[in-house]
């Protein structure tokens, strides 16, 4: 089994490999996910959990058919150590807001599933963080409530509670500011529904 071919089976599926160690590949969504997503039956029919039911009914189904074990973020407890599987990689960063960085998705993280194969691949050299050379950072200012900064835990009820106000509308249907603030994000950048969808979750 190869990098690559991991990589096939799960573009149609609007996913891609984020990053991989050992014999672990992670497996996160791409940038076409939501126009996938949104034909599924999962999202036509408003099944409860659709994201979490839909990743598990694809993923499984391409585990099996790979010749590997699938892991989810949604099982447990005891949940898996997905930040820590991600930080692994040398494709994953803690931003200076603590909130994860990938190199190419920016903060716009979705991980989906971990493949875990009998074989290891092949290791690569660590990629780059890209906030060494970001700056004036703004990702650490970007919230309107300081809610993620630098040097400070993420303040949830603070962020929740900003979401309830009219300011707090523009968050909820088009994203986190501080996701959208980072540089990188916006060369990954999500369609607007798709951030409604993910902040409805987030805060019902």
């Amino acid at each position: 089994m190869t990098l690559d071919a991991v990589a096939r089976a799960v573009e149609p599926y609007g996913l891609m490999v984020m990053g991989h160690s050992g014999t672990r590949v992670l497996i996160g969504t791409d940038a076409h996910w939501w126009d996938v997503f949104t034909q599924s039956p999962e999202y036509l029919n408003k099944v409860q959990d659709p994201v979490d039911t839909w990743s598990k009914r694809v993923m499984g189904g391409i585990a099996q058919d790979l010749g590997a074990k699938a892991l989810f973020p949604s099982d447990g407890p005891p949940y898996a150590p997905f930040i820590a599987w991600a930080l692994e990689t040398g494709r994953f960063w803690q931003s200076p807001t603590g909130m994860m960085i990938h190199e190419k998705a920016g903060l716009m993280i979705s991980l989906r599933c971990a493949l875990e194969f009998i074989e290891e691949f092949e290791s690569v050299p660590a990629g780059t963080n890209p906030c060494t050379s970001c700056t004036p950072k703004p990702c650490t200012t970007a919230c309107p409530v300081g809610a993620l900064s630098e040097h400070a835990p993420y303040d949830v009820p603070s962020c929740k509670a900003y979401l309830d106000t009219p300011a707090g509308a523009d968050c909820m249907t088009g994203g986190c500011r501080v996701r959208r603030a980072c540089p990188v994000s916006q060369s990954f950048a999500r369609p607007e529904a798709q951030s409604a969808f993910h902040m409805k979750a987030f805060h019902p």
